[in-house]
């Protein structure tokens, strides 16, 4: 099975088996799947293993994120083989010369933000890929975060064996996603294929539990409480329609969601978050799952 090949803040691997379990009854008389906060992807490809829909709609507004799911699933070949180029330089290097390598790397990505949807030559496309995948696979904590003009700021991390590349899952993931329609775009654009034979998944950036643990951020533009409010009446919007939908957040002690999605179904389940520079600060916490249909199934974490 395909298993997300970016390290992910929020992935959802660790909760999986909780939304697994709160899946529709009728999940196997659904035709079509979507996802609008795509993110890391392991909810995708745990679908894409295990359900099959007959269209699947996969989209993110941050458009590094799904350059490297377009390019990795139509060449996956080529980036590989600049990863392992990137990977047999960077690994002999002394950490101080590993710094110095993944500062350049860095300051060249930054230098094509918002180049992407111009009249690039794919060998571009492919190589940042590869600086994305390498970038986050040797960064402190595996983090994708960029600054207000969304240039990539997170510094080297201390990984003495970083696995850069990981050959056989990115053949997998190419492979999954074959049939897969990926977008870039809001969450509430292009909702024409959403009808009572979809099933919706929402993973929003999660609201902070406190002023301290707000991350910032996966794109140039964050998602305050007004962008949470909006997403809700879309949810409700989507309901109407006779969508299956689905929706994870974190759960504040404010109450916030209880109120916000108080017409719908919220559960609330064991996470772990792994995020905080503090260890001390990491641990199991609540989240919650707010669903248009009812679960009667008790929670597994």
């Amino acid at each position: 099975m395909a298993k997300p090949f970016l390290k992910w803040v929020g992935g959802k691997t660790q909760l999986l088996p909780e939304i697994k379990i709160k899946l529709p009854e009728n999940i196997e008389e659904l035709d079509t799947y979507v996802e609008p906060f795509l993110g890391g992807g392991a909810v995708l490809f745990y679908m894409l293993e295990n359900h099959k829909f007959k269209h699947i709609y996969v989209s993110d507004i941050n458009p590094e994120l799904t350059l490297c799911y377009r390019i990795i699933k139509t060449n996956v070949s080529e980036v590989m083989a600049s990863l392992e180029k990137l990977q047999s330089k960077f690994i002999p290097l002394t950490q101080e010369k590993r710094k110095v390598m993944f500062n350049t790397i860095r300051k060249e990505w930054n230098t094509g933000v918002g180049f992407i949807e111009s009249d690039k030559e794919n060998v571009w496309l492919i190589n940042r890929v590869a600086q994305t995948v390498f970038l986050n696979r040797t960064c402190f904590n595996g983090l994708f975060r960029v600054n207000q003009k969304g240039e990539f700021n997170v510094p080297i991390g201390s990984y003495k064996s970083p696995r850069i590349l990981d050959r056989s899952n990115l053949l997998l993931v190419s492979k999954a996603l074959g049939k897969v329609s990926i977008n870039t775009h809001s969450y509430d654009k292009k909702s024409n294929h959403i009808n009572g034979n979809t099933f919706v998944y929402f993973d929003p950036p999660y609201r902070p539990l406190d002023a301290s643990s707000s991350f910032t951020s996966y794109v140039k533009s964050g998602f305050n409480d007004d962008d949470q409010i909006n997403l809700k009446n879309y949810y409700t919007k989507l309901s109407k329609k006779g969508a299956k939908l689905m929706l994870s957040n974190s759960d504040t002690s404010d109450m916030f969601f209880d109120e916000l999605y108080s017409d719908f179904h919220i559960t609330r389940v064991l996470a772990r978050r792994n995020i905080n520079s503090d260890g001390s600060k990491r641990g199991k916490i609540n989240e919650i799952i707010v669903t248009n249909y009812s679960t009667n199934v008790q929670s597994v974490l």
